[in-house]
C-alpha cells in the first residue's frame, strides 16, 4: 500500500502511480503531443506501447485484455483520437473486454471557444462504455481513477471511460489516502430447491452444452468438459468461446451457427436442451438452429436473450457449472444413443479433417493441417473474418486442444482487428507463440503497426491470405455479374514481394507445395522475437465449403436435400 498521503505534479503522475500500485504494467495508446504521459510512465517503470494508430491501439488493448481476463490499459488524445479509437471501443464492448480508457480533453477554460481538437467526447463515447466520466478538477482525479479501475473489474468485463482535460496536466494533484485498487467480486452460487434450470438439466436425454466468450477464464479443472460428461452432453462452441475448452474432447463437435459443420448440424438439431454458458445467443451463433429449449447462464441480465424459450440464470459461469456438478445426476441422464451419436459424429469430422488436409485436399486445408502439426501446443490463434482465413473457423482443421487459445473479432467483426490485436495478444501470453490468420485486406489495414510488433518484440507469426483485397465482398459482386472493372474489390497482382528485411521476416508460401521448410524459418525467426509474414497466394475458389452460395450477410436458404454446406460469414473482407 502507499503512503498515505502524496502530491503528484499532475493528472498524469497521479494515474500513472495507480496503475503501478494495481498491478498494471503495460499501456497501449498514442498519447497526446504534450506527452505528459510518457514522462509519468517513464517514472514510474511502465510498460508504453506505442503504436502509429489510434484503432490498432485500442485493437491490441482488446485482445491483450481477452488473452489476459485482466483489465487493458488504452491511452489517447483529444477530438480524432478518440473518434479514430471507436471502432475498437465498439469491438472491446461486444467481445466483453475489460479495457480502461484514459483520453485528454479540452480544458475548462477553452470549451465553447472553437479550441484545437474540441470534442464533446463524453457523449461520443458513452454508447460504447459502460462507464464513461471527465474530471476538471485535480482534487477529483485519485477518487476517479480508483472508481474508473473498479468498473473495469467489477461487473460484466467492457471498457470504461476516463477524460483528464488539457489543465490538469501540470495541476499539482493531492492526494489524502492510500491507494485502494482491490476490489472483491463474488463468484458463489447456489440453486434454490426449485430450481427450473436445474430440473430442465435433469429431464434432458439429447443435451448439447453451448460454450460462449462469457465462460473464457472461467472453465478451471475443466469443470465444464466433466458436466459434459456427466450429463453425457455434446460440445459445441462459439467463435468466440473456442480457446476455452479442449477441443480434442471426444464430445466437442465444433461451432456453432455459422461455422456449424453438415455432420454436426443433425446433432444440434436433434438436442432437446441447449445449456448456453456465457454466450449472448448472437445472430450468427444460433443461425438455422430453429427454437429450442435453451437454459441460459450469464453474469449480465442484459445479455440474456428472450428469443428462446427455456430456464435463465444469472451468475458467474465457473460458479453455476460448479454447482450444477452438485446437483445432476439426479435424472435419468442422456439416451445411450444420443451418446454413441456424439461420438459417431466426432469420428466423422476427424476423418473429414483429415482427408481435406492430406495430399489432393483444399490448400488452405492442408496449410492449416501442415500449421497444426507444426506449432507448439500452447499456440494462440489470432482471427480475422475473411472469405478465405474462414477455413480457421471450421473444427477440426486447426483445434484449439487444451493450452491452446483463440481470440477472434466480436459479432461485430470489425475489419482488422485480429491482425492488430496480435500484438496485443503476444504481449499478454509472453513465451506462447502467436499466430495471426488473416487476409491481406485486414493485414492492410494494420501493417502500420508492424513496427510497433517488432519494438516490443511480440514474435507473432502472421499468415496472410493474399486474393488481392476484399475476397468476401468480390465473390458476391461476381455472383451479381457486377462489371469488376468499375466495381473491383480485388486485384491480380499476387502477393507483395518478400524482401530482405532486418525487422521483419517475411517469406511467400505456397500451400500446394512443402510448407515445412517455410512455416520452420519463420517460426525461429519469431523464437528471436522478430514479426514474420508469410504471404499465400490463394484465389476466390479456395473458399470454405459452402461460401459460393450466399445472400448479403449470410447464406442463402439451402436447397431441398442439400446438407453439404458451411455458412459464410456477411459484411467480411
Amino acid at each position: 500500500m502507499s503512503d498515505a498521503a502524496r502530491t503528484y505534479p499532475g493528472a498524469w503522475h497521479t494515474v500513472a502511480d495507480f496503475l503501478a500500485s494495481a498491478g498494471v504494467d503495460t499501456i497501449f495508446g498514442l498519447p497526446s503531443d504534450a506527452l505528459l504521459l510518457l514522462a509519468a510512465v517513464r517514472d514510474h517503470r511502465l510498460r508504453m506501447v506505442l503504436c502509429r494508430d489510434q484503432r490498432n491501439a485500442a485493437f491490441a488493448a482488446t485482445g491483450y485484455a481477452l488473452q489476459t481476463g485482466r483489465p487493458a490499459v488504452l491511452a489517447v488524445g483529444k477530438g480524432p483520437a478518440v473518434t479514430n479509437a471507436l471502432t475498437g471501443l465498439l469491438e472491446a464492448s461486444c467481445s466483453a473486454a475489460p479495457v480502461l480508457v484514459l483520453a485528454s480533453g479540452t480544458a475548462v477554460r477553452a470549451r465553447g471557444t472553437a479550441a484545437f481538437q474540441e470534442l464533446d467526447q463524453l457523449s461520443v463515447v458513452r454508447p460504447l462504455v459502460g462507464w464513461a466520466e471527465r474530471v476538471d478538477h485535480p482534487d477529483r482525479v485519485p477518487g476517479a481513477v480508483e472508481r474508473a479501475w473498479t468498473a473495469a473489474v467489477a461487473g460484466r468485463p467492457g471498457p470504461v471511460y476516463l477524460e483528464l482535460p488539457d489543465h490538469l496536466g501540470t495541476a499539482p494533484v493531492e492526494r489524502p489516502l492510500p491507494w485502494s485498487s482491490a476490489v472483491e467480486v463474488s463468484t458463489a452460487f447456489r440453486f434454490g430447491r426449485d430450481s427450473a434450470a436445474v430440473a430442465a438439466l435433469r429431464a434432458a436425454r439429447r443435451p448439447v452444452l453451448l460454450v460462449g466468450g462469457g465462460a473464457r477464464h472461467r472453465n478451471a479443472d475443466r469443470r465444464i468438459e466433466r458436466l459434459a460428461d456427466r450429463t453425457g452432453a455434446a460440445m459445441f462452441a462459439t467463435a468466440s468461446g473456442r480457446g476455452t475448452i479442449d477441443e480434442a474432447h471426444p464430445r466437442f463437435l465444433g461451432l456453432s451457427g455459422l461455422y456449424l459443420r453438415p455432420a454436426a448440424e443433425k446433432v444440434w438439431h436433434d438436442a432437446d436442451l441447449v445449456v448456453a454458458l456465457g454466450s449472448r445467443l448472437e445472430e450468427t451463433t444460433v443461425l438455422g438452429a430453429g427454437v429450442p429449449t435453451v437454459l441460459q447462464v450469464n453474469l449480465d441480465a442484459e445479455d440474456l436473450s428472450a428469443s428462446f424459450p427455456g430456464p435463465r440464470v444469472v451468475g458467474d459461469v465457473g460458479a453455476v457449472v460448479a454447482a450444477l456438478h452438485e446437483v445432476t445426476g439426479g435424472g435419468p441422464g442422456a439416451e445411450p444413443e444420443w451418446r454413441e451419436r456424439i461420438g459417431a459424429t466426432r469420428a466423422e469430422l476427424d476423418a473429414e479433417a483429415r482427408t481435406a488436409g492430406g495430399p489432393g485436399g483444399p490448400p488452405v486445408a492442408r496449410l492449416l493441417a501442415a500449421l497444426d502439426r507444426t506449432l507448439p501446443a500452447e499456440r494462440v490463434l489470432v482471427q480475422e473474418n475473411g472469405l478465405t482465413d474462414m477455413w480457421s473457423y471450421l473444427f477440426p482443421y486447426l483445434p484449439c486442444r487444451a493450452g491452446a487459445g483463440s481470440i477472434v473479432p466480436s459479432e461485430q467483426t470489425s475489419l482488422g482487428f485480429g491482425a492488430a490485436a496480435a500484438t496485443g495478444v503476444a504481449i499478454g501470453a509472453p513465451g506462447r507463440q502467436v499466430v495471426a490468420f488473416v487476409g491481406d485486406g485486414a493485414f492492410a489495414l494494420a501493417s502500420a503497426d508492424l513496427v510497433t510488433a517488432h519494438r516490443e518484440r511480440a514474435g507473432v507469426l502472421y499468415v496472410v491470405l493474399c486474393n488481392g483485397g476484399y475476397g468476401w465482398l468480390q465473390s458476391q459482386a461476381d455472383q451479381r455479374d457486377l462489371d469488376r472493372a468499375r466495381f473491383g474489390f480485388v486485384t491480380d497482382v499476387g502477393p507483395p514481394p518478400a524482401p530482405a528485411d532486418p525487422t521483419v521476416h517475411r517469406a511467400t508460401l505456397d500451400p500446394r507445395g512443402d510448407v515445412a521448410p517455410v512455416l520452420a524459418a519463420a517460426l525461429a525467426a519469431c523464437a528471436q522475437g522478430r514479426t514474420a509474414v508469410l504471404y499465400v497466394p490463394v484465389d476466390l475458389a479456395d473458399a470454405p465449403p459452402g461460401l459460393s452460395e450466399v445472400d448479403g450477410d449470410f447464406p442463402a436458404p439451402r436447397p431441398e436435400g442439400d446438407d453439404d454446406s458451411t455458412p459464410g460469414n456477411g459484411d467480411r473482407a
